[in-house]
């Protein structure tokens, strides 16, 4: 269905229990999460947007009145979600609405309104489904399910589940990506989801492999992580950091010849592929190498410091793991004090490390 035939009900109560803070006004790039979801529906040409939420700030009215949109407040707080699609669904002037939740930055709305195109007739709901998970709040509802929302807010119902069982419901398979529908919830998500944004603004998508002191492993598991990319289809390059330098020639080679007679850059071709050695004033960013690799989904680097968003960190008992801001996830060989505040997994599990490169370069 088009935008234009749909009102959008961003929910955002505003909560946040298990992230300790507000994560509605978390810094995603530039912006607040919650503003970056704003824009995205803007974007999208709805012709009606709501913003839900549990109870008025000032922040809230400040972001209302930049995006042009009506903000709804909960008739009763506490209820969580529920109150936030009763509420909206009361509002609209639309016969449906597409409602999402305003911590899923990655949503597709167009992808959403294209699954949307034909909306059931006999439903008053249509609902995604992803590897098997019912998506409630990245789903489209016809204005006459607002009853049975106020309905369930009198009988003290909280859950939206329980909800949908008061009115018929369609499901169907959602044929894009389901990390389209990770959200936010906890210190640990946070990591991922910067990570994965600082990847949307890449040419070619960085990720890097990290320890913090050699022995770990990060060349073995590199190599393990290749073909099982590959498998995915994921075609991926490498660039390894030597922080004492290299000579890729071999001497007496003409290419070899040139550098030493001082050439600023050499090129080779032959039929099996290319390289060029550029010498440079000063280290060259990981991203200005990338943009010249041709034919490459992601760019995998080895690393021992921080500071290339997002890193998989790698811990093997020697020195301190490495955990700061730029580490999205940590494969250790065995469990550490940070784990509540990031995901954390064997470092022998190839296929988690597969999954979450998936993840951070955006598929």
């Amino acid at each position: 269905m088009n935008p234009n035939d749909l009102s959008l009900l961003i929910i955002a109560g505003g909560k946040s229990s298990r992230l300790g803070t507000d994560k509605r006004q978390l810094k995603l790039g530039d912006s607040s999460l919650l503003e970056y979801t704003l824009a995205q529906g803007k974007k999208s040409v709805f012709k009606e947007v709501f913003l839900c939420a549990e109870a008025p700030s000032p922040f809230l009215t400040e972001l209302a009145g930049k995006y042009r949109v009506a903000l709804l407040f909960d008739e009763t707080q506490g209820l969580g979600p529920v109150s936030g699609l009763a509420r909206g669904l009361a509002s609209i002037t639309k016969s449906w609405a597409l409602a999402i939740a305003g911590d899923m930055p990655f949503l597709d709305l167009e992808e959403l309104c294209r699954f949307g195109a034909t909306l059931p007739t006999s439903e008053l709901a249509l609902l995604p489904v992803a590897k098997g998970r019912l998506q409630p709040l990245a789903a489209f509802y016809h204005q006459k399910t607002a009853t049975c929302f106020q309905r369930a807010l009198h009988g003290d119902v909280r859950k939206i589940r329980q909800v949908l069982e008061s009115f018929p419901c369609s499901q169907r398979e959602y044929a894009g990506s389901p990390s389209h529908f990770f959200n936010i919830n906890t210190p640990a998500d946070w990591r991922l989801a910067q990570g994965r944004f600082a990847n949307l603004k890449r040419k070619v998508p960085v990720i890097a492999i990290t320890a913090p002191a050699s022995g770990t492993g990060k060349t073995t598991f590199i190599e393990k992580l290749l073909p099982r990319l590959r498998e995915r289809g994921i075609r991926a390059g490498v660039i390894k950091s030597d922080s004492h330098g290299f000579n890729l020639d071999m001497e007496g080679k003409d290419s070899c010849r040139f550098s030493q007679a001082g050439a600023e850059s050499v090129a080779v071709i032959s039929p099996q592929g290319w390289f060029i050695t550029q010498k440079t004033e000063q280290r060259a960013g990981f991203e200005s190498v990338a943009n010249k690799m041709e034919g490459i989904d992601l760019l995998l680097t080895e690393s021992r410091s921080h500071g290339t968003l997002p890193a998989l960190s790698l811990w093997r008992g020697k020195g301190t793991p490495l955990v700061g801001e730029d580490v999205a996830a940590i494969f250790t060989s065995e469990p550490h004090a940070e784990a509540a505040a990031i995901y954390e997994y064997n470092l022998n599990d190839i296929e988690k490390a597969v999954e979450s490169c998936l993840f951070l370069m955006g598929r």
